[in-house]
């Protein structure tokens, strides 16, 4: 019930603690104006007046879409439901404040709800203070603090600063805004307080939290779950003590964002001692230490985080959790559980000095082999554990192919390896080797790397894609004796395998898949016992350099070719022509993960010549010896892969010689079905030797001479007297090249 009219002081510190406490307290307070005194229950609806509330003695105070001014409660409770507004709520001494959907302006440069030794329960609302938006403060000399939650939206604003809260308070927010708008403002201002903010946005004009020191030096703790903090001119978070004594900041970020307007994300000052331990977020900004504090940092759960780490004590990277630099950072004591520190920008060159690396983690870094810049982890004390070093590969040759100095360590057992083994670097792939206290990359250790492996190979495997284009001269002349001097059109489809040795330090597996397609005629001069014809056909050949790196040769392909074979006596002749257009592509698999890549067009031309003599036998069997040389040339070029390796192929040269003979037995089965089994052995000897590639100006020499035996099965049938049907099946083995399968089949139809 309503009851005489009292007085109320207005002046209040800027540390709010001083109160008008019981009810017989009351009469003593003076204010600037009248107060309708409550020590019952009291609602009030739409057009009751608007005025000040002095609440006490557990009275209550509802407020029903209605205005009021200020209200002041002392041990009793405040419902501000939808639509309803006030000036200014004070509360204290165990009281409780609810605002549900309602409106706060402060106005005087006070708190719009100030709550000492009380709590709040605010939804769904607008706080507008025109210094603070919402304090939560204790008693003095007290522990009793005040406890507040918001949720539903609430928006909560002030000049100086959004909320505030002192030692033994707590601070909940849940789906809010929270935000200090002034140019110097702060968006939640912490004294040894505790503050958790779910889904919640918390800005400052100047820096988003300001986490202090209260008298009683109780540490301050800030949960940040799926929110942003946000300094719009400032840091993100800022712990300063003010050297007023010791004490902690615990700061704890879920899936979380910091966001700062100069580029500092956490600065510590003023002696203070921080703890930021940072999960499942993203951040991108600098963690700063003023002389005489302390910062401990952690990563984990998959967070990351880029920028600069000044003068900080302690960082633990864990699991899946990344830091990467952007400038020269220090820290103190560096513990990897997993985690990776990545050096920045590959073109950009940092160092990062440790006092004590501990645990198993990997370090990503980058080198310029060029200018003998690099990426430097200097540890100062003690290196410990085993760490892997992921280093940019590059298409460029080291400077003077001196050591590369990527570790510096003052003593300790520490292990480092480079992950994916040897480094990348131009022509050759370089190890890792420990000097005294140091590891380099050791160019005693190179090998030849797969950028240059590709290319290589690529310039050697010309002549295989060529060779195994070559239409089987067996089987065409088994055809042609089941009906020769007719003209006619065939086809084939032809598979191969090579296996190719490591000749230079290249080997790799060429798969070649095609078809050619042919006609031919007789020719009307001579004895009448030549045949001419063309051809012309595609194959791709895929080549497996192993660890990811891979090749493709797309070859398209026209000839023309004459056969004579003299029915009486048996020799024959055949003879084929053929021009390649070659479409050749490079994919590179890095040591750092990346992939290079590079392509080119060249041309290449030969020819064959095979000369023997089909001699008959009894009961059907026939043999046939033979000799065939081949040559080809394939044009030269230059050509550049994307991450800088340079090549230059010389024309590449193939000549080829082979002796050997057929042996097979022709069968006639019913229908007059012709079928002729045969056997056929060679020898065969690369006589090119010199084929030279030049990698970054290093020269490689392509040299696949020497000899090799051949062996294959084949099976010609005449289906009818004009359809002929064959398959033919290859095995070779030599010093360089071994063709564990070849597969050739087809058909003729004469006319």
């Amino acid at each position: 019930m309503k009851g005489s009219t009292i007085f109320f002081l207005d002046g209040r510190p800027s540390n709010p603690v001083i109160q008008c406490l019981p009810l017989l307290t009351l009469f003593s307070c003076m204010t600037a104006g009248a107060a309708t005194v409550v020590n019952d229950n009291v609602t009030i609806d739409n057009g009751a007046p608007i005025e000040d509330w002095a609440l006490s003695q557990s009275s209550t105070l509802t407020v029903n879409n209605a205005q009021t001014l200020l209200i002041r409660a002392d041990n009793s409770t405040v419902n501000l439901n939808a639509g309803s507004s006030a000036q200014q709520i004070i509360a204290n001494n165990g009281s409780q404040v609810n605002l549900d959907g309602a409106l706060v302006n402060g106005v005087g440069g006070f708190s719009a709800v100030e709550l000492t030794a009380s709590s709040g329960t605010i939804n769904a609302s607008t706080l507008t203070g025109s210094a603070t938006g919402l304090s939560a403060v204790r008693v003095v000399n007290t522990q009793v603090g005040s406890t507040v939650n918001v949720s539903g939206n609430s928006t909560i604003s002030g000049v100086n600063r959004g909320a505030f809260a002192t030692s033994h308070s707590v601070l909940n927010f849940t789906d809010s805004h929270v935000e200090g708008t002034g140019a110097a403002a702060v968006g939640l201002n912490l004294q040894s307080a505790t503050a958790t903010a779910r889904s919640t946005t918390l800005v400052g004009g100047q820096n988003g939290v300001l986490i202090g020191l209260d008298s009683d030096f109780e540490p301050a703790t800030l949960t940040l779950i799926d929110s942003t903090v946000q300094g719009r001119s400032g840091a993100a978070l800022v712990v300063d003590f003010e050297n007023d004594g010791p004490s902690t900041a615990n700061i704890s970020l879920t899936n979380s964002s910091l966001l700062a307007g100069n580029g500092t994300l956490l600065d510590v000052r003023g002696g203070a001692d921080a703890t930021m331990t940072v999960n499942a977020s993203a951040l991108t900004g600098d963690i700063v230490t003023e002389a005489g504090s302390t910062t401990n940092l952690t990563l984990q759960n998959g967070s990351l985080l880029t920028g600069r780490l000044q003068n900080v004590a302690n960082a633990t990277i864990n699991d899946s959790s990344q830091w990467t630099l952007v400038s020269n950072s220090e820290v103190g004591n560096l513990t990897l559980n997993g985690g990776t520190v990545k050096f920045g920008d590959p073109s950009a060159f940092y160092q990062l000095n440790v006092t004590n690396l501990a645990g198993s983690g990997r370090f990503d870094m980058a080198t310029d082999f060029a200018t003998g810049q690099t990426d430097l982890l200097n540890v100062t004390g003690t290196a410990s554990g085993n760490h892997a070093l992921l280093i940019a590969s590059s298409g460029t040759e080291p400077a003077s192919g001196q050591p590369i100095r990527v570790v510096q360590t003052a003593g300790g057992d520490a292990q480092f390896s480079l992950l994916n083994g040897p480094v990348d670097l131009g022509a050759f792939s370089y190890g890792l080797a420990k000097t005294g206290n140091d590891w380099v990359l050791d160019p005693g250790s190179r090998t030849v790397s797969p950028g240059a492996r590709s290319v290589i190979a690529l310039f050697n495997t010309a002549p295989t894609v060529w060779y195994g284009e070559l239409t089987s001269l067996r089987t065409r002349m088994g055809e042609l004796r089941f009906n020769g001097g007719q003209s006619g059109a065939w086809g084939r489809a032809y598979g191969n395998k090579y296996n190719v040795a490591d000749g230079s330090g290249v080997g790799y597996q060429q798969t070649q898949q095609g078809f050619t397609l042919g006609a031919d005629a007789p020719l009307p001069l001579g004895d009448g016992q030549w045949l001419v014809g063309v051809l012309g056909g595609h194959s791709r050949s895929d080549l497996d350099l192993k660890a990811g790196t891979s090749g493709t040769v797309s070859s398209y392909y026209l000839g023309t070719y004459a056969t004579w074979l003299d029915a009486d006596t048996g020799y024959y002749l055949d003879g084929v022509l053929k021009v390649n257009r070659l479409r050749n592509d490079a994919k590179v698999r890095l040591s750092d993960g990346k992939r290079a890549k590079g392509d080119y067009d060249n041309t290449g031309v030969g020819g064959s010549i095979e000369f023997g003599r089909h001699i008959n036998l009894s009961d059907g069997y026939f043999v046939e010896p033979f000799t065939q040389w081949s040559a080809v040339v394939i044009e030269g070029k230059d050509f550049t892969l994307d991450n800088g390796l340079q090549a230059e192929g010389d024309r590449t040269r193939s000549l080829l010689g082979k002796a050997g003979a057929t042996v097979g037995r022709n069968f006639k089965l019913d229908n007059d079905v012709l079928v002729q089994p045969y056997v056929r052995a060679a020898w065969a000897h690369e006589f090119a030797k010199n084929n030279e590639v030049r990698v970054n100006n290093n020269v490689f020499n392509n040299d696949l001479s020497g000899s090799r035996g051949e062996l294959a099965i084949g099976l010609a049938v005449g289906v009818t007297e004009k359809l002929q049907v064959h398959a033919d099946f290859d095995y070779s083995n030599g010093k360089h090249i071994e063709q564990p399968f070849g597969a050739n089949v087809g058909l003729r139809y004469s006319w």
